[in-house]
């Protein structure tokens, strides 16, 4: 089969001709018990990517083949997995394994795919029959693969802010999965106003195109306080922008898996009077649980979720990766791996 692999770890030149990853035959990978084995449809192409490539998130061991949003068709099961039938749709996340309790996401077993095991670059992909996850009849190949991650994270991110209807709720920085929790607030209430900060005009004009209520720059102060925000940067500017704009009590909620260096000075504006007085507080989103993965695809399913998505044929996934690092991602990119997801 051909999978694109990790060989080294490093910063990704947005300019490049080639690189970062490289395409690679290898053997069909024959499944262990409990295991399935896909034959991939599609992949999203997810921004954790880059922080395992550039360290932030390495991979235990080299090679591997990265990506965790994975979308394909049972091909092969091996002994004791019995739960679905050969050709049965389903989907990957960023969880490959872990213990199978409620807090699984923060468990020592966790493993994540493209990182500790082989991941959805592939034409191929083996998973434990447990962490793989049927995708609902409504939704297309292309259009599941990214609510296996940015999508499942935002539903828990969403979760944990702990918003009710009739509040305000902040969403800093506008890719793929602040998009899909925006989507996800106008089907989940009624009169749940959303304000989106983003550095760039395009994603503004973008968030407003989506429903957003209103859409300013990152260090803009929205018409009200917001009452929780979900940062999904790489930055740390806008997580101290953000407390600035929570109302008291308010919560922001961190949906990262790293944060990039490059603007950690701006954590020395930190002034406890403006951005942490009046109980506000910051909780961060530590990955995603199997049982978040099934009710958020069981939820997107029933609601018709509809990502916007910028399709690159699975050749290009240099080309993919490069330009989710020169930062301008308008919904959510994926890999078409098969003619089903084409």
């Amino acid at each position: 089969m051909k999978a694109w692999v990790i060989e080294r770890l490093g910063p990704i030149d947005p300019d490049a001709t080639e690189g970062p990853l490289r395409l690679v035959e290898r053997p069909l990978p024959q499944p262990g018990a409990g295991e399935l084995r896909l034959r991939l449809a599609a992949c999203g192409v997810c921004h954790t990517e880059l922080d395992e490539i550039e360290g932030r998130t390495p991979p235990p061991r080299l090679p591997v083949v990265p990506g965790h949003e994975a979308v394909g068709r049972l091909d092969a099961a091996g002994p004791g997995a019995t739960r679905y039938t050969p050709g049965t749709r389903l989907g990957v996340g960023w969880i490959h394994r872990s213990c199978g309790g409620p807090l699984e996401n923060l468990d020592r077993a966790f493993e994540a795919t493209g990182r500790d095991a082989d991941g959805g670059y592939a034409e191929y992909l083996l998973v434990p029959e447990a962490y793989a996850v049927p995708i609902p009849d409504g939704l297309g190949d292309l259009e599941a693969a990214p609510l296996l991650c940015a999508g499942a994270v935002g539903w828990r991110a969403l979760a944990l802010t702990g918003i009710e209807d009739g509040q305000v709720l902040g969403l800093t920085g506008f890719g793929g999965s602040a998009h899909l929790v925006l989507q996800t607030v106008r089907r989940r209430f009624t009169n749940l106003r959303v304000m989106v900060f983003a550095r760039d005009a395009e994603a503004r004009a973008f968030a407003l195109e989506q429903g957003a209520d209103w859409a300013g720059a990152t260090e803009e102060r929205p018409p009200e306080p917001c009452h929780a925000i979900i940062d999904t940067t790489p930055a740390w500017t806008p997580v101290v922008e953000a407390l600035a704009s929570l109302r008291p009590g308010g919560r922001l909620v961190i949906n990262a898996i790293r944060k990039e260096e490059t603007d950690k000075a701006a954590l020395l504006g930190l002034s406890y009077e403006r951005h942490l007085w009046l109980e506000r507080e910051v909780k961060s989103v530590a990955n995603v649980t199997h049982a978040d993965l099934a009710a958020f695809l069981a939820f997107a399913g029933r609601v018709g979720l509809a990502p916007t998505l910028e399709r690159y044929p699975f050749e290009a996934a240099n080309e993919a990766l490069r330009a989710l690092r020169r930062g301008r991602v308008r919904g959510a990119k994926v890999l078409a791996i098969a003619p089903s997801g084409l």
